[in-house]
């Protein structure tokens, strides 16, 4: 594994299904500190959380954490890690992983994984992981992505639509895979990323990641080692996180 990785946790307030999202207690702590304990017990050799607000900087701060401050105004995450690597001044050939502000539960195995992928992988621009799909309801579940590779583990395609489509046959669970939101990106890719043009399925879909595909880059994909808990996107989330990992019940 690449030690001299970087993890990059983008975080803003700015939630319309949970307000304050990165700053919600979980168990004792923020939200997004418990995050940055899990980039932390992966062994980076750097973490920073990328955000707009002075509130999740100092919360950050005052939990031991380091902070890079970025602009309010960028579309997506993927967007803010660019700011954030010029920022920080990383080399071209340095690895930063994206680890979404609202996953208190990756596993440090995901993250150390994505990191070897492109160790493994010299010729991918990005990479990312999966899991199996369970079952029908995840299938078909517009929320839940899936990817399709090929014989060699790259990506050909990522969709919200149920695919692969088994003609003649039922759904079984494993016809397919559940993308896992976690990147690791060459920062020489990030550096190119602003010069990427929008594609038209990227806009279908709602898909930043077919951006990258569209452009020919290559996405380097392999299973997580370790189931991936949903992240917390709502007050239903945050609830059903409390009780199951931190002891804490709560009524909706």
């Amino acid at each position: 594994m690449n030690n001299g990785f970087h993890v990059l946790i983008p975080a803003r307030l700015a939630s319309t299904r949970l307000p304050n999202k990165p700053l919600v207690d979980l168990g004792g702590r923020s939200l997004v500190v418990r995050v940055l304990e899990r980039a932390l017990a992966a062994g980076a050799a750097g973490v920073h959380v990328a955000t707009d607000s002075e509130q999740v900087a100092r919360c950050v701060r005052e939990a031991g954490g380091e902070v890079v401050m970025t602009g309010a105004d960028h579309v997506s995450g993927t967007d803010r890690l660019v700011e954030a690597v010029g920022r920080l001044g990383l080399a071209a050939d340095q690895v930063v992983v994206n680890l979404q502000g609202d996953e208190p539960l990756m596993p440090v195995s995901a993250i150390r994984r994505v990191v070897e992928l492109l160790a493994e992988d010299p010729g991918a621009h990005m990479a990312t992981l999966w899991r199996p799909l369970e079952d029908q309801s995840q299938w078909r579940d517009p929320n839940v992505v899936k990817l399709v590779t090929d014989a060699g583990g790259r990506a050909l395609y990522f969709s919200r639509a149920p695919v692969p489509w088994p003609r003649g046959r039922a759904f079984r669970a494993g016809d397919g895979c559940r993308h896992v939101g976690l990147y690791a990106y060459r920062v020489s890719a990030l550096q190119a990323w602003p010069e990427l043009p929008a594609s038209h399925l990227e806009a279908v879909e709602s898909l930043e990641q077919l951006r990258a595909l569209a452009a020919g880059w290559r996405i380097a994909c392999a299973p997580s080692p370790e189931p991936v808990p949903p992240g917390i996107d709502t007050p239903e989330d945050l609830a059903r996180v409390r009780a199951s990992h931190f002891n804490v019940e709560q009524k909706l």
